[in-house]
């Protein structure tokens, strides 16, 4: 209530939400392409081969386009060139690697530059162990019908990717889907061409083991055998499935070979080239570590959110159970039906409140000659104490207390030190009490146990799509959760809009605290904490007005956050006490803190998942799971509404709500966790009212 200019709309917190999402859905997108580059069968018919040289598709297996007329080189006689595509796989590339140790033979692997990002120390290993690594793109993209530029980008992407895993740059290239040099045809020839010219040496297969069909390992040895004498480039995977039978044909093939006079070496050495494999610039090799960074920070992203997807989707199913039970309980609870016949005072602070100050005295004095109004003016400058005194005059059982500004809490005491009856009830300015409310609060003080009870508030301007999304948040989350609170007996908030209490528990308290910014939630805990007990009424109904724009939903739910991660802290030793203060240590603030601070951080994450999910290949189990976690979220919903009598019409904004009320929810609570955890210190922020509500 200490006075503040008015909020700006919060448009630095919408930037970095959306940088947020924006970064979060990028190393989404980059995580699918990654584990999206498996490859898999080129199904597509040969074309006509007008353009293929003749000695390119009689000749041998690697091939230098540049020339005018093609340089062709093959395998010497006697000599195999193992090769090894679409790894390095964290599975199987350790076991073929194993395998020709065991039978000390030198390979070629030809890997993408997705599965070299996800696995860079594989990458290093195969060559640590004296192997030859070459380029099979990114993806695993076929390069005859990719256009230049995407060919261009996969080739140079790996480069980039190997430059900053093992420090080489290669110049040996297998173009996904490729076969032996005689199944060319016009667009493998021009996608040859292309990679020619970027200084690049085809490699292409004498012999297809096809251990890609898992045939069996006596196939895979026997498609993987030359035919004759004449040395041969030999295609086998170490990746994009089960190797087994892979490694089991190389222990039995290389021995076997090598028994009737084959050598074995890389393709490099089989063919006689050299340079093969260049040492990287310093620019390829900082740009491709941070590429391989950010696959790895995508990666983890991708881990963390189906993390945080099972936590959320968890926690929802978890709050649904816990209200489904608590609140069929708390139905079946019966509650004093006579309130004690006993004088209340209502307490009213207010801060330039003349917009709804009348209505909120006037619904007041409805309840019944026994009650007495004083409103605290906190140094109003608009005319609300005017307005009152004006009222005072024409009823006696009102009173005006002026004082300069000092706050909600600072008017609230004065307002306890000058009330005379046992029983008061503290309500906002901008509030309307509904027939009947103050007496359905009182009749709860019938136990002499009970401290403080909880009104039930609501939104009144609910006219406009914000105010609706407030009033089912009201309904679905706060008045909910207060029937679970009431049951477990660890209510931990008496909402400042509407609440009663025994004057003399909480001067015995201390007062309403002054030293957190939610001074209703600090008041609740302390009186737990005192081993009173605090219930809720859902019959006192009263209606608040709400936040009329996103600027100012903002400051209130911010002050709102941080002041209850203020009173959390403040109350915590409650965990380790018994009685009352143990149930609110032990079950109210974990619950606190689970719904109302972890939830909301998690579920617009799930959203951003969701949505990506939809134009991935997981797309309807990912949808399911979405729809899954919204019904979690609907059911309380349609619960709540229908035990508050209220019409469902509301919830049809529900949907909409998830996409963006939510989000603001998260920016709230995340900027609170930081301000809390930088020990700053936030300034009560006081909201301009309106006369939004309709008596």
């Amino acid at each position: 209530m200490t006075r503040h200019r008015r909020p700006s709309p919060p448009k630095a917190h919408w930037l970095l939400l959306s940088a947020i999402l924006a970064v979060v859905a990028g190393l989404l997108a980059l995580d699918a392409v990654v584990t999206g580059a498996d490859g898999g069968e080129d199904t597509s018919p040969p074309g006509p081969a007008t353009t293929v040289p003749a000695q390119v598709r009689g000749g041998g297996a690697v091939i230098d386009p540049r020339p005018a007329s093609p340089a062709i080189a093959r395998a010497r006689d006697h000599t195999i060139a193992l090769t090894f595509d679409d790894g390095p796989d964290p599975v199987w590339t350790p076991r073929i690697l194993d395998a020709l140790d065991r039978n000390g033979a030198k390979a070629t692997f030809f890997v993408t530059g997705a599965r070299a990002a996800q696995y860079p120390d594989l990458v290093r290993e195969i060559l640590a162990r004296g192997h030859e690594i070459g380029n099979h793109t990114a993806t695993h993209t076929d390069l005859s019908t990719a256009s230049g530029f995407r060919a261009d980008l996969e080739i140079r992407t790996t480069d980039l990717v190997l430059a900053g895993t093992a420090g080489v740059i290669p110049a040996l290239v297998r173009p996904p889907y490729s076969s032996t040099p005689d199944g060319l045809d016009d667009r493998d020839w021009a996608a040859a061409q292309r990679l020619g010219a970027d200084g690049k040496l085809v490699v292409l297969s004498d012999v297809d083991s096809q251990d890609w069909r898992r045939p069996g390992a006596d196939a895979i040895i026997a498609n993987a055998t030359p035919a004759g004498n004449n040395g041969a480039v030999v295609l086998m995977h170490d990746g994009g499935g089960d190797r087994a039978q892979t490694v089991e044909a190389l222990d039995r093939l290389i021995p076997e070979l090598r028994s009737h006079g084959w050598t074995f070496g890389t393709v490099s050495e089989s063919v006689g080239l050299s340079g093969t494999q260049a040492a990287a610039p310093v620019r390829a090799r900082v740009g491709g570590w941070l590429l391989v960074f950010a696959v790895g920070a995508a990666e983890f992203t991708a881990g963390a959110l189906f993390v945080l997807t099972v936590v959320a989707t968890v926690l929802a199913l978890l709050r649904t159970v816990l209200l489904g039970v608590t609140t069929s309980l708390h139905a079946r609870r019966r509650r004093p039906r006579e309130a004690p016949d006993q004088p209340v005072t209502v307490i009213i602070p207010a801060y330039n409140e003349r917009e709804g100050i009348e209505w909120a005295v006037r619904s007041a004095l409805a309840a019944g000659p026994r009650v007495q109004v004083i409103v605290v003016d906190d140094g109003s400058t608009d005319g609300t104490d005017a307005l009152v005194e004006r009222i005072a005059r024409r009823r006696p059982n009102v009173r005006l207390i002026r004082q300069a500004n000092a706050g909600k809490a600072a008017a609230l005491n004065t307002g306890l030190a000058a009330a005379r009856t046992e029983l008061v009830v503290l309500m906002d300015g901008d509030t309307v009490l509904e027939p009947g409310s103050v007496p359905a609060l009182v009749r709860n003080f019938a136990d002499p146990a009970v401290a403080a009870v909880s009104g039930n508030a609501k939104v009144g301007n609910r006219g406009r799509l914000l105010g609706r999304w407030q009033h089912i948040e009201y309904v679905c989350g706060f008045n909910l959760d207060r029937r679970l609170y009431d049951v477990l007996e660890c209510m931990p908030t008496v909402p400042g809009a509407v609440g009663a209490f025994r004057r003399s528990a909480v001067l015995r308290v201390g007062g309403v605290p002054t030293d957190t910014l939610a001074e209703d939630t600090d008041l609740t805990m302390a009186l737990e904490r005192g081993g009173w007990r605090v219930v809720y009424e859902e019959e006192a109904r009263a209606l608040t007005e709400a936040p009329a724009t996103l600027a100012e939903l903002w400051t209130q739910r911010y002050r709102w956050c941080y002041g209850t991660l203020q009173s959390v802290w403040k109350h915590r030793h409650a965990v380790a006490e018994r009685g009352s203060a143990g149930r609110l240590g032990r079950r109210g603030l974990p619950y606190l803190l689970l719904f109302q601070v972890l939830l909301p951080i998690v579920a617009p994450l799930v959203d951003v998942a969701a949505v990506f999910g939809l134009f991935t290949g997981d797309r309807w189990l990912v949808l399911g799971a979405w729809l899954a976690f919204l019904t979690l979220q609907a059911i309380p919903a349609v619960v709540a509404f229908r035990l508050d009598r209220e019409p469902l019409r509301p919830l049809l904004a529900l949907p909409l709500q998830q996409f963006v009320y939510r989000q603001l929810m998260y920016l709230v609570v995340l900027q609170s966790l930081s301000t809390a955890l930088a020990g700053a210190r936030l300034p009560w922020h006081k909201l301009p009212r309106r006369g939004l509500l309709k008596p």
